[in-house]
């Protein structure tokens, strides 16, 4: 029977098992029995064959799953025999090393082939990288995240590795600490660069985290504790590249160690993207949740208010809120507070209330107003999201509403009937409308068309691109000019809006025209009514437009 020496294995991601195609013809009963052989039969392959010290032969069998399924596939698979068969044809089938090391140190294995280097196949063809990783791992980095360092400073494992220990070291000699050491390496790798156009930074860097979490007591809520550790210093590093000034982020930051030690960073992030909706800078937004800590304990997502009641809670006059309610309908009614960004966005208020965050008030984000709306409207609106639910394409329906709610706008007849016209995924959607956003037309602008011209957005957004490019270049127009005939968007490019610009520019040049005509004048009337906006200019100008101009096509008036 053939031997392994008891080693202390557990299968990491056991919920990816069923997930690994290359596992299929293994009954899923089996596959965690048949893993952990081919993991004890790797290890001591390593280990005997290819004399890797063991610890670090079992590291690379424990955290490179993907790839050990791929061997095991190639072997045929028996309860009974597989123990045996395994052994056997790791023997006679020597495996390419470096793909087992480079997945097990945390490359994603759609990467590994960037880093494989060629006529290399076996570990101690070039040794240098796993005595890196050896001494590293020692130190106190976990086996499975090597790769960060990897992907970022690879040159870092052509070092000598007593080398890339002195650089540890004096990163602990500034009061660090061991496990805070790994920490600042893993959340900043090129603190180990060997380049050394970065010294600079480096230095600045260790210096920052010196006086903003060392002199502060930081390393003494997660010294002992690696993971901990690392999370912290990477919550660290989502604030220090803000590139704001650092002396204000180390007064800042300073006496927020302990709430960065609790947040979690997918909280961080989210409540940045939040602020991010309200188009405010990275930096201010950076100050704000350092500044108020409070807010990243609220509920930014999931509470329902009413926009009447928001827009009076946050201080605007009568004279605003009559002047937002009669040219922004489509924002009132209700809305979730993960909207509310886009909302303040659509009728311009983003920057004021971002400044009033700023100020301090940020209790208007925990107490949002949930009352005050048109009864009459609510009602309305209700009825229709019941008729929505009970057809058939319900939740493409929902999912459309929810693009519009997304945007900015709120829980109302006007958005229902917005909706009506509206075509496309809620993901196709936002790409549409996101692509609108890039050629320049304001936020606010751009939602007021949508409620107008809800059709714009069922263009695919090279169409898009093209006739804001032709307004823009060839006609000579401003985007504002959209805020006046925003129709122009849902025009026919090529059989509608080309023939008939193109025939007024060549009256133009002809002399015959004698005064201007707006754009919705020419695109915008009827083929009859447009040949007797000809014969008035001059009598044979109709003849020209049949013969040159019209296209054949031009009874398609409208897009989608």
């Amino acid at each position: 029977m053939h031997f392994f020496p008891k080693i202390n294995f557990t299968i990491r991601h056991y919920s990816t098992l069923r997930k690994l195609p290359k596992l299929r013809k293994i009954p899923i009963r089996r596959r965690s029995q048949a893993i952990l052989q081919a993991q004890q039969a790797l290890t001591e392959y390593l280990h005997s064959t290819r004399s890797l010290p063991f610890t670090h032969a079992e590291n690379i069998s424990k955290n490179s799953l993907v790839s050990l399924s791929d061997l095991i596939s190639k072997v045929d698979f028996s309860p009974q025999t597989f123990s045996r068969s395994f052994p056997r044809f790791l023997r006679y089938h020597p495996i390419n090393e470096f793909e087992f090391f480079f997945e097990s140190i945390g490359i994603p294995c759609s990467e590994i082939e960037d880093f494989l280097r060629p006529n290399e196949f076996f570990l101690s063809e070039n040794a240098n990288i796993l005595n890196v990783a050896c001494v590293l791992c020692g130190l106190g980095f976990p086996w499975n995240q090597l790769g960060k360092l990897y992907r970022e400073e690879s040159l870092i494992f052509d070092e000598d590795p007593d080398v890339v220990s002195a650089r540890i070291d004096r990163i602990i000699e500034l009061g660090f600490g061991k496990v805070s050491a790994v920490g600042v390496c893993l959340a900043f790798p090129f603190v180990l660069s060997v380049r050394e156009e970065v010294r600079g930074e480096i230095d600045e860097l260790l210096d920052f985290l010196k006086r903003a979490f060392v002199d502060c007591g930081g390393k003494s809520l997660v010294e002992g504790n690696v993971d901990a550790c690392c999370e912290i210093f990477k919550k660290v590093k989502f604030f220090y590249d803000l590139a704001w000034e650092k002396e204000a982020l180390v007064e800042l930051m300073s006496n927020r160690i302990g709430v960065l030690v609790e947040i979690s960073e997918e909280v961080l992030v989210k409540k940045f993207e939040f602020f991010s909706g309200m188009s405010a800078s990275k930096e201010d937004i950076g100050i704000v949740l350092l500044r108020w800590p409070e807010i990243l304990g609220y509920d930014l997502e999931s509470p329902v208010f009413s926009v009447e009641g928001f827009l009076t809670s946050i201080g605007l006059s009568k004279m605003k809120l009559d002047y937002i309610y009669r040219e922004f309908p489509f924002v009132l009614g209700k809305n979730k507070l993960e909207n509310l960004p886009y909302l303040l966005r659509a009728i311009d208020l983003h920057e004021l209330f971002f400044e009033k965050i700023m100020n301090g008030d940020h209790h208007l984000l925990a107490n949002v107003d949930n009352g005050s709306i048109d009864e009459e409207v609510a009602k309305g609106f209700e009825k229709s999201l019941e008729r929505i639910r009970s057809m058939k394409n319900q939740y493409h329906m929902m999912a459309k509403l929810n693009f519009l709610l997304g945007i900015g706008f709120g829980e109302n007849l006007v958005t229902i009937k917005a909706l009506s016209y509206l075509h496309g995924t809620r993901a196709v959607l936002q790409e549409r409308f996101d692509t609108l956003l890039n050629v320049g037309i304001q936020y606010s602008n751009l939602c007021k068309i949508v409620k107008l011209w809800p059709k714009v957005l069922n263009q695919k957004p090279d169409i898009l691109e093209e006739k804001v490019s032709y307004l823009q270049n060839d006609l000579g127009c401003s985007l504002q000019d959209l805020d006046v005939f925003p129709g122009f968007l849902c025009f026919d490019l090529e059989n509608r809006i080309k023939p008939r610009c193109e025939i007024h520019l060549w009256l133009s040049e002809k002399g015959l025209v004698r005064r201007h005509y707006s754009i919705a004048s020419m695109i915008a009337t009827s083929e009859k009514k447009f040949i007797v906006h000809l014969y008035r200019i001059h009598p044979a100008a109709p003849k020209q437009w049949l013969e040159y101009f019209s296209s054949r096509s031009n009874n398609k008036s409208l897009e989608g």
